[in-house]
C-alpha cells in the first residue's frame, strides 16, 4: 500500500504541476503575451478563458478514462493520462506569441489546455480507484487520500519554480522566456512518473472481474442510465472544494498583482503557505471520514468554507502580507 500510495500521489503531483503552472502563467503573463491587442483587463479574462477551458475537458477526459479504464483496466488509464497531459504542457512552453504567428498563438493555447484537462480527468479519477481498488476497508480514505495530496505537492513545485524564476529574473527575461521554463521541466517529470508506475500492479477487483467475465460492455451507458442522479450529487458537492480552492490559488493571485499592487513574489509565498497547509491537512480528514463518516466530513467542509470566504476575501483586500 506504501508503494502504491507514493506512485499515486507522485502521479497526480506531476499531472496538477502541468495543469497549476498554466494557472500561474495565465494570472502572470499571458495576457499581454497572447492577447496584446486586449485592454489589461480584458487580456487577463481571455487568459483566464483558457485556463477555463481545461475544466471543460475535465469531466470528459473522467467519461473518457473511466470507460477505458472499466473495459481494459486501470494501470493504461495511469499511464495513457500522464503522457497526454505531460505532451500537452511541454508544447504549451513551445508555443511562440502573438507577436510571432499571430491569432493562430491563442487557438493552439485553447488546444493544448484542452488536452491538459483531458488527461488531469482520466489521471485523478485512476490514481483515487487505484488506491482505493487495494486499500483495506477501514483505512480506505486514508489510503485514497494519498492522490488528493498530489494536487498541493504539485501546486508548491510548480509555484516554487515561478516563484524561483520570478525572483532570479528580470520582468523582460521572465516575460521573454523565464515563464515558459516550467512547462519544459514538465516533460522530465513525466518521464520520471511514468518509470514511477511501469512496476503498479492492476487492482484485485478489476482483476476478478476479467477473470470472471463480468465486465461491463458499455460502462459509460450503465452509469448514465442507473446512477445519474449520484454522478450530478457528488460532482455538485465535489465543486464547493474546486471553487474555493481556485479562488485562493488562481484570482487571488491576478488579484493581489493586478489590482491591489502587492509584488509577485510576495503573492507566491502567501498562496504557497495556504496551499502547503491544505496538504498537510488532507490525511487528517481522511482518517476522520475512516472514524465518523464521509458525509458529516463534507457538511463540515462545505459550511466552513461558505462562512469563511467573506473574511478571506476582506484580509485578501489590506494588501498587508501577514493578514493576506
Amino acid at each position: 500500500m506504501g508503494r502504491l500510495a507514493v506512485a499515486s500521489l507522485v502521479g497526480t503531483a506531476i499531472e496538477f504541476f502541468d495543469f497549476f503552472v498554466y494557472g500561474t502563467a495565465a494570472a502572470l503573463v499571458l495576457g499581454p503575451l497572447f492577447f496584446p491587442t486586449f485592454s489589461p483587463v480584458a487580456g487577463t479574462l481571455a487568459a483566464f478563458g483558457t485556463f477555463a477551458v481545461g475544466f471543460v475537458a475535465r469531466p470528459l477526459g473522467s467519461v473518457l478514462f473511466g470507460h477505458v479504464g472499466d473495459r481494459y483496466g486501470r494501470r493504461p488509464v495511469m499511464f495513457a493520462s500522464l503522457v497526454l497531459t505531460g505532451c500537452a504542457t511541454v508544447a504549451v512552453g513551445l508555443v511562440p506569441t502573438y507577436a510571432t504567428i499571430g491569432i493562430t498563438a491563442p487557438v493552439l493555447l485553447l488546444v493544448l489546455r484542452f488536452l491538459q484537462g483531458l488527461g488531469l480527468g482520466g489521471e485523478w479519477g485512476g490514481a483515487v480507484l487505484l488506491t482505493a481498488e487495494h486499500a483495506p476497508e477501514r483505512r480506505r480514505a486514508l489510503w485514497a487520500s494519498f492522490p488528493q495530496v498530489g494536487p498541493a505537492v504539485g501546486f508548491l513545485l510548480a509555484n516554487g519554480v515561478m516563484l524561483a524564476l520570478s525572483a532570479t529574473l528580470t520582468d523582460a527575461q521572465f516575460r521573454e522566456w523565464g515563464w515558459r521554463v516550467p512547462f519544459w521541466a514538465a516533460g522530465l517529470l513525466a518521464v520520471g512518473g511514468l518509470l514511477l508506475r511501469s512496476s503498479l500492479a492492476e487492482t484485485p477487483q478489476f482483476q476478478e472481474l476479467s477473470a470472471s467475465g463480468r465486465r461491463a460492455s458499455a460502462p459509460l451507458a450503465e452509469v448514465a442510465r442507473d446512477h445519474w442522479r449520484l454522478v450530478l450529487l457528488t460532482a455538485g458537492a465535489l465543486a464547493v472544494g474546486y471553487a474555493v480552492f481556485y479562488t485562493v490559488s488562481t484570482w487571488a493571485l491576478a488579484y493581489g498583482t493586478e489590482r491591489l499592487g502587492v509584488d509577485r513574489t510576495t503573492m507566491l509565498i502567501c498562496i504557497m503557505a495556504a496551499v502547503a497547509v491544505k496538504g498537510a491537512t488532507t490525511p487528517l480528514a481522511a482518517m476522520l471520514s475512516d472514524r465518523y463518516g464521509r458525509r458529516p466530513l463534507c457538511l463540515v467542509g462545505c459550511a466552513a468554507s461558505a462562512a469563511w470566504m467573506f473574511p478571506m476575501v476582506a484580509l485578501l483586500h489590506t494588501g498587508r502580507p501577514v493578514l493576506m
